[in-house]
Formats: structure tokens, sequence, C-alpha cells
């Protein structure tokens, strides 16, 4: 059994599996992932495309396909939101927990003026039209765009994909949420517009006490934002822990393998050493571990005994058998 999470986290989530409805039937793409976030502070998932990090802020934000099922709890406040209705989810989404999705074109509205999409939660909360206005300009002020007042009356096609992001930040702080899911903010950005984005997401969480959520596939990313740390793969954790503790010695072999892909900085490779052979599907996970397969470490054990996530060293949580190999 996955161990418990303690410390009274504002976000809890407890042995949540979730399973897509398709032409063949259900399709597994979590499996009994727990995981905290703490007030006032970043909890960064990671993992390569297809391990599930996106259907986990779908989950909690409750924004998943048709026909999903899902078990599990994901408790926000001690508040469990899997068995709360429609209408108390329509509640909590952008008041108390709102989400920076990974593609603002497509996520804003093309037909309404950025001004108006930024001031609808306001509207939402109380305030009149000219008061939802005016704060509107102030958040985007806030969210660093240049000449909020006029850019207020713009369209989501007339900004930068920079602007758009920035945009997107405006609207889902608006409300003053508690929480922040942040869905690959900063995946279609270049380098010195990222750099920009996360500077103004640690502002804002700073000047306003939230907490974040952070999916990417990115560790160099994640080595800038995340306090905590939760490692995917093929929909279930294989490590947890203290972002710095699990960047500086993982304690995983995909953790390890996934470090030691990023090129170091003064490298002229492209990469360092490139993870052998392609993530798992979900369509086709491999038995016991679903990593062995690509593993270094793999021994016959791996092929047909999944790994639990243990306590491998205080805070540090692996799903591995040979764990404790990978210690420094």
């Amino acid at each position: 059994m996955t161990p418990p999470l303690t410390d009274s986290p504002l976000l809890l989530v407890e042995h949540l599996s979730v399973r897509l409805a398709g032409p063949a039937g259900t399709t597994p793409v979590l499996d009994d992932v727990s995981l905290a976030v703490r007030s006032g502070r970043t909890t960064g998932v990671i993992g390569e495309s297809g391990s599930g990090k996106s259907m986990l802020a779908m989950a909690i934000i409750g924004l998943l396909p048709e026909g999903s099922s899902t078990t599990g709890r994901i408790l926000l406040r001690e508040e469990d939101l899997l068995g709360a209705d429609e209408k108390r989810r329509r509640q909590v989404r952008g008041r108390e927990i709102s989400m920076i999705f990974q593609d603002p074109l497509s996520a804003l509205n093309p037909s309404q003026r950025i001004g108006r999409q930024v001031g609808e939660i306001l509207r939402r909360n109380g305030s009149g039209r000219g008061a939802a206005a005016r704060a509107a300009v102030d958040l985007m002020a806030q969210a660093g765009i240049p000449d909020p007042a006029v850019r207020a009356h713009d369209y989501p096609h007339q900004f930068s994909g920079g602007m758009r992001q920035r945009a997107m930040i405006a609207l889902a702080v608006a409300g003053d949420p508690a929480l922040v899911l942040a869905d690959e903010p900063t995946t279609a950005l270049d380098v010195t517009v990222q750099a920009r984005i996360l500077r103004l997401l640690r502002a804002l969480q700073q000047e306003r006490q939230m907490s974040m959520l952070m999916v990417s596939h990115d560790l160099r990313v994640m080595s800038h934002v995340a306090h905590d740390l939760v490692v995917l793969y093929a929909g279930r954790v294989c490590e947890r822990g203290p972002s710095r503790q699990v960047l500086r010695s993982p304690r995983h072999p995909y953790t390890k393998a996934l470090a030691a892909s990023v090129p170091a900085v003064r490298t002229r490779s492209d990469l360092v050493a490139p993870l052998p052979g392609a993530p798992a599907s979900p369509l086709a996970r491999p038995s016991g571990c679903p990593f062995h397969p690509r593993c270094a470490l793999a021994r016959p054990r791996c092929a047909t005994e999944v790994p639990a996530l243990r306590e491998i060293a205080p805070e540090r949580f692996s799903a591995c058998h040979f764990a404790e190999e990978l210690a420094p």
C-alpha cells in the first residue's frame, strides 16, 4: 500500500486511479497515485509524454473526458472533491482551484477580448462590471502585460505566445485561488520568455501565498520552481520527495535516466545520455515494473512483480525493488 501523506496539506490525492472510455473498453491512465501539495509550496509532477501528468491535473480540477471513471480521494482542505456534485465542482473552479493550460491560444475564448475574459471570474464573485474591468487591468499589469488598459481590448490572436500565457496567468489568479494547477505553462515558449514566466509565477505565489501543482517534462524548470517532486511513469508514481534531493540523488532508475538525459549547460552535444526505448503505453503497459524494459538495473523479478512505493529514506519514496543500490 502507498505510504500515507501527512502534515494536513492543502491538497491531498490518495490512491487515485483513472480509467478512460474507448472503443475497446476502458484504459487505465492513472494507477494508485498519491501526492500532496502543501500551503505556499509548489509540488512538481514530472515525466515523459503519456505518463499521466496532464490527466492528473484534469482529474483534480474535475475536467476529465466524459465516460471516465475514478477511484480514490482528492481532498481539498479535507473536502473530498470526487464526492462533490457538479454544482460544487463549478464553485471550486476558479475560486479555490484554477488552472493555467498548456496552450493558451486554445484555452482562451477567441471571440472575447482579453480584459473581459480576465474579469469574468471577478464578475462571478460579485464585482460589478466597472469594478471587474478595472481589476482586470490591474491583474494584467501584475502579470507583466504592457499597456494593460489598451491591451485589455485586444483579442487572443493579437497577443504573442508569451503575452497569451501572461493573460492566462492573470485569469488564473483573478479569483485569488488557494491552489493553481500549471500544466506545462512554458512548453511553447523560448527560453528567455520561459524564465520571465517562471519568475512571474514565483512572485505571484509569494505575494498571494498560493500553492501550485506544476506539470512539466522539463527537469530544468522543476529545479527552479518545485519544492517537492513527484515522478510519474506509465500512470504510476515511481519516486517522490523533496525536489533538490530527488534531482541530486535519484532513487529510481527512471528518475536517474531522466536526469542523465538533460544536457549540461557547457556540453557541445544535444543530449548527454538519451533515455533508451519508448515510454510505456497505457494500452500495453508491461507486466511487473512498467519501466523494466528500459531499465539498466532490471532483473527477472522486475518483469513479474510490481514494486511498491516505499520509504527508503526520510521523506524519500521509491517504487523500485533495488532502490538501495542507487544510494550515493
